[in-house]
């Protein structure tokens, strides 16, 4: 969504803070170019999604003069904390700056809704455009593409389902614990804590899954929107904190 320019001034970063993949980072040495700020929970399945587009941003567009910055905000217990999450961001690749944001602090500076949300400021550190929830990316790719004065094509949507014209379904909620039972969607995740002794276990419609880090992992892809049933066993020590649905596309109408 754009906002007048010269509106909203960005937050400085907070100092001290812990960070990942920088040793620190200040916005008022950032001037003369964009800052692309988004919050993220590594235990949630929409921003570990989003997060692919910040890592394609940053490789993309980094000596182009575009500052990704991904603030991790935790929404769970089992996202809290700089080694659970450099863990989680070391093993979803991803390599741009993010601010460990624990107790929400610089979240509250915002007041930033939920996961995702992304803020776009400019080279003068303006807010210029901002997304509140999962999607977006075009349109923020077109905002930075102009404040960056670069005449080329936004990247290919990295799923179907993320496409301008792709026709969705929506899903079922999201649901807290180890639900069981329903559901319409794309796909199904978990956000899931193995035990703290080693590695656990989930039975997803009678096969064993195995959990072997805490956050989000994905339990069950479709092609299209499909309404199933899911049954869900957690095994000893393994605990699921909620079970996340995604969209999926709309199924083509049969012919004849």
């Amino acid at each position: 969504m754009r906002v007048p320019a010269e509106s909203i001034p960005a937050p400085p970063f907070p100092r001290p803070a812990l960070w990942a993949n920088v040793a620190m980072l200040r916005m008022d040495q950032q001037k003369g170019r964009p800052v692309l700020v988004e919050f993220l929970d590594v235990a949630r399945p929409a921003s570990v999604r989003s997060a692919r587009y910040l890592q394609a941003w940053h490789e993309r567009y980094e000596s182009d003069g575009l500052r990704v910055v991904g603030v991790h905000w935790p929404g769970f217990e089992v996202s809290r904390g700089y080694k659970r999450v450099g863990a989680a961001i070391k093993r979803l690749g991803l390599t741009f700056p993010v601010l460990i944001d624990d107790e929400g602090a610089y979240r509250d500076e915002f007041e930033a809704p939920g996961w995702p949300s992304r803020y776009l400021f400019d080279g003068q550190s303006w807010l210029v455009d901002y997304e509140h929830g999962e999607g977006g990316w075009r349109a923020t790719e077109e905002a930075f593409l102009e404040l960056l004065g670069l005449d080329a094509e936004p990247i290919a949507p990295l799923r179907p389902e993320d496409a301008d014209d792709a026709l969705l379904v929506m899903p079922t909620n999201d649901q807290e614990g180890p639900w069981s039972g329903s559901y319409t969607a794309g796909e199904v995740w978990a956000t899931l804590e193995p035990p703290e002794d080693g590695i656990g276990s989930l039975v997803v419609n009678g096969e064993t899954v195995v959990v072997e880090h805490p956050g989000a992992q994905l339990l069950i892809a479709h092609d299209a929107s499909t309404t199933g049933e899911l049954r869900l066993e957690p095994g000893d020590g393994t605990v699921v904190h909620a079970v996340s649905f995604a969209p999926g596309l709309a199924a083509p109408e049969s012919e004849g």
